[in-house]
């Protein structure tokens, strides 16, 4: 039997007002809805700017106002919605990266905390460290929606390919990448990585970017993507705001198993990739 599941991407510009950005989120869900979408993907980071330093100011806890927000939207609009990331703040003040996914009920159905920070130098180009501010988080995510299964990775995570693998393991068939590559990686490895990722593991890939903001400090690269299990880009989006729109046809992931059963074929015997048990398995 054929499974279909209708998605968008909002690839929405991020400014420094957290109630302009959530303003503008509500439109593109909206849009999104009436658009025919089922499952509606944010980018990484949405609420506020992408900037370490200021990752401590923009931080809320769960439930908080960006959470609200979300699980209202989704209610509202009968989507479910993948909340791209936000800086979330624990009890204990630690901040982390965090994607919160909820049902068309509005109820949270899954929540992932960044485990790769980005930590990275480019003499002469770029410099970035979220270690300064964001703790790491310790589980991986796998969560059922409408009949299709879902994992949730945020953008560093994605050049981990173990890690992909371990969510495809779960029976993955779709893997969400809120992403925030810049002017330096992006150009160089978005594309590259995010094919690589939906063949290496015969699943659908989605790719949220934020658009890109001239006035901001980090420039992202934009480019949000839908890639089939084949490595075929469905749709892919300029620098600018854009809501990407596909119906995933989740009957393609079996059919390239069968094609390609690349999972069966590991020879375990000489290699095995172990991990923990899914804590935010739901």
């Amino acid at each position: 039997m054929n499974k279909k599941l209708s998605v968008s991407v909002c690839q929405m510009k991020v400014v420094r007002q957290k109630d302009l950005n959530l303003k503008k989120a509500e439109e593109m869900i909206k849009k999104s809805s009436q658009m025919g979408a089922e499952l509606v993907i944010l980018p990484e980071i949405f609420n506020s700017p992408y900037q370490a330093d200021l990752f401590p100011y923009y931080a809320e806890p769960y439930p908080g106002p960006t959470t609200d927000f979300l699980a209202r939207a989704a209610r509202e609009n009968r989507v479910g919605i993948v909340g791209g990331s936000i800086p979330e703040i624990e009890r204990d003040g630690q901040i982390y990266n965090s994607s919160f996914v909820f049902d068309e009920e509005g109820s949270l159905i899954a929540r992932y905390r960044k485990i790769h920070l980005f930590d990275m130098d480019i003499p002469g180009k770029i410099r970035f460290k979220e270690s300064q501010t964001l703790a790491a988080g310790n589980s991986i995510s796998v969560v059922d929606y409408k009949s299709t299964r879902l994992g949730l990775i945020i953008c560093y995570d994605c050049r981990f390919p173990e890690l992909a693998r371990a969510i495809a393991l779960e029976g993955a068939e779709l893997l969400v990448i809120p992403a925030a590559f810049n002017l330096t990686t992006g150009p160089a490895h978005w594309e590259l990585i995010m094919r690589n990722r939906a063949v290496d593991n015969q699943l659908y890939v989605i790719a949220a970017s934020p658009a890109r903001n001239t006035e901001a400090s980090y420039q992202t690269w934009g480019h949000s993507m839908i890639i089939d299990p084949w490595g075929t880009v469905l749709q892919q989006a300029s620098a600018s705001e854009e809501i990407l729109y596909a119906e995933l046809d989740l009957s393609a992931v079996d059919r390239v198993r069968q094609h390609l059963p690349l999972l069966k074929q590991r020879r375990t015997d000489l290699y095995e990739l172990n991990y923990k048990p899914l804590v935010e398995k739901r």
